[in-house]
Order: C-alpha cells, then sequence, then structure tokens
C-alpha cells in the first residue's frame, strides 16, 4: 500500500512539474483577427496574413510621416533581394483615414514600393497591435507570432531589421 500511496504522490509531483513548465514557457502573441481593406478595396482578415511558413515584416505608416515614407523606401531599394535572400514579405499597413486613404495606393506605385497595402481607416488593427507612435514595425515568424517590434527609423536600422529575419530563417530565437 505505501508504494502505491508513494507512486501516486510521485505522479501527481511530475504532472504538476510538466503544468508548470507549460505555463512558464514564454507564448508569442499571434496577430489579432481585425478586417481591414486592401489596395484593391477587397476586405482581409489580419489573422489570415501568411507568407507559406517564411517571415513577414508588417510596418504601419501614414502618408504625412516622413519617417515612415524614408523607411520603407530605404527597404525598397533592397527589397527584391531580401525576398530572394530569404523569402520574407512586407505588408505596408496605412493609417490614413477615408479622406486621404484614396492617395495611399498612387504614392506607393509613385515611390516603387511593391509591397503588399493594407488599409487600417478606422485604426481598428492599429489599435489591437498596441501601435502607439509611427513607424512601427513587427516581425513575424512563418508561424504567425509576433517576435519582434519596433518604433522609429534611422538610417541603417533597416540592416538589422533583415539580420532578424536571417536568424528566424535560420531558427534562432529573437529576442527583444
Amino acid at each position: 500500500m505505501k508504494k502505491i500511496l508513494v507512486a501516486a504522490l510521485m505522479l501527481v509531483g511530475f504532472v504538476q512539474m510538466i503544468n508548470a513548465q507549460e505555463t512558464t514557457e514564454k507564448r508569442l502573441p499571434k496577430l489579432p483577427s481585425i478586417d481591414v481593406k486592401n489596395a484593391d478595396g477587397q476586405t482581409v482578415n489580419t489573422a489570415t496574413l501568411s507568407n507559406d511558413g517564411k517571415p513577414m515584416i508588417i510596418s504601419f505608416w501614414a502618408l504625412w510621416c516622413k519617417p515612415c515614407i524614408k523607411e520603407l523606401t530605404t527597404i525598397a531599394e533592397v527589397y527584391d533581394e531580401w525576398q530572394e535572400e530569404t523569402g520574407v514579405k512586407i505588408i505596408a499597413v496605412s493609417i490614413d483615414d477615408a479622406r486621404s486613404s484614396s492617395k495611399v495606393k498612387p504614392t506607393a506605385d509613385g515611390k516603387g514600393w511593391s509591397y503588399e497595402l493594407l488599409l487600417d481607416q478606422n485604426s481598428d488593427f492599429k489599435r489591437a497591435m498596441n501601435v502607439n507612435l509611427i513607424p512601427h514595425t513587427f516581425l513575424v515568424n512563418g508561424k504567425g507570432e509576433i517576435v519582434w517590434q519596433h518604433t522609429s527609423f534611422s538610417e541603417g536600422s533597416e540592416l538589422e531589421l533583415i539580420e532578424l529575419v536571417r536568424k528566424l530563417n535560420r531558427g534562432e530565437a529573437i529576442s527583444e
């Protein structure tokens, strides 16, 4: 009887230890489920954004934000190489309202951006992602988990961003 009791107590202790490990593991946030429009006016649910298991960069920006335009234009100059090397996809999310959002696609086309464009006219996606300052850039792994984020832009910060994408592709952990 003592052996059964000891075995039962050990089993209970083992189960508690496993449960404790599972709850202490860092769970990465996923993209929220928000409906926005793409540049063609079609509804897109943000929870369905994906890149065939490859990383995605999601950049919140606006027409009036000079650092945002600078960041996206700087990345556009190397985006083809980034895609070829890493398979990364960039999604540029405009937070411009309905009055100015008609200028988003012509601006992106004029700048030579080949990014997927999303229009967050009511700022629902922006709020769900807790974006307060722009540019605000998120790195999403191939499982749709947000692994890194950054606000502002300075020359050279795009080099840090592509290095993080490379790390993800090598299976390395990203720490903020």
